[in-house]
């Protein structure tokens, strides 16, 4: 049994982990860390500036985190301090804010994941050998998120781009307007934000009179809560160290 805080407990994920944690026997919320103190959950919720009293409290085995990057790295040390697992579903991050949780992996392990979805790490395996195989075929990807989304794009496209950046050069264009005749070394990044749409990322690779996507959709947010509760079961047995969750996929 895995003992776990979830930061955000009030907000939409973080209820979404707390019922999905429920349905599980691997898994036990202990306590929360939230703004709303007073949100109606079954676990003691605690503010932001007793992250500290609450993990000496409930000795979790790892924290999980759903938030902002403010947010998480205002947890992060508590949890290094506490001996506490970090596992953070977290986008947006700017590059000082990664470096903490850098310096927070050297004393507790720390999975970091732009998306905890099984279905994006299969995009991403079979993202590869599609573009060995078509390697001068246009690329562009679009990304569609609920309207209350922050970052954009979203953390998983950057992912995608990422690993795109590793079989070929490109510029990234964000959108297109006016006169703009496509340049065989640029990929067209597209962003939507609509109701409330979970997530969709589809990568669409053209050529020689012919079209491939790669899509993925998420139907409910209860597919990242599960990845994320998947991977905290893992991450609590690991050294510390900076993980992501491909590494707890390959394990399982």
């Amino acid at each position: 049994m895995v003992d776990l805080a979830i930061n955000g407990i009030a907000g939409r994920m973080g209820r979404t982990l707390v019922d999905r944690a429920a349905e599980r026997e691997d898994v036990t919320v202990r306590c929360g860390i939230d703004v709303d103190t007073d949100a109606d959950l079954s676990v003691a919720v605690y503010d932001p500036a007793e992250t500290a009293q609450a993990l000496s409290e409930h000795d979790p085995d790892v924290l999980i985190d759903f938030t902002v990057p403010d947010a998480t790295v205002d947890v992060a040390q508590a949890c290094a301090d506490a001996g506490v697992a970090l596992v953070v579903g977290t986008t947006g991050f700017e590059d000082d804010q990664l470096a903490v949780l850098d310096s927070v992996s050297a004393a507790v392990p720390v999975l970091k994941a732009t998306n905890f979805s099984r279905g994006i790490q299969a995009l991403r395996r079979a993202l590869g050998p599609a573009l060995e195989a078509l390697p001068d075929y246009d690329v562009e990807l679009l990304e569609t998120h609920h309207n209350a989304k922050r970052d954009a794009p979203s953390g998983t496209a950057k992912t995608l781009l990422s690993d795109i950046e590793t079989h070929r050069e490109f510029d990234t264009v964000a959108g297109r307007e006016g006169i703009q005749p496509r340049e065989d070394d640029e990929i067209g990044m597209l962003v939507r934000r609509a109701g409330d749409i979970r997530g969709e990322h589809e990568l669409l690779l053209a050529g020689n009179d012919e079209v491939l996507t790669l899509t993925h959709r998420a139907e409910d947010r209860g597919v990242f809560a599960a990845g994320a509760l998947d991977a905290a079961v893992w991450v609590a047995g690991q050294d510390p160290g900076r993980y992501d969750f491909g590494d707890a996929i390959d394990a399982s």
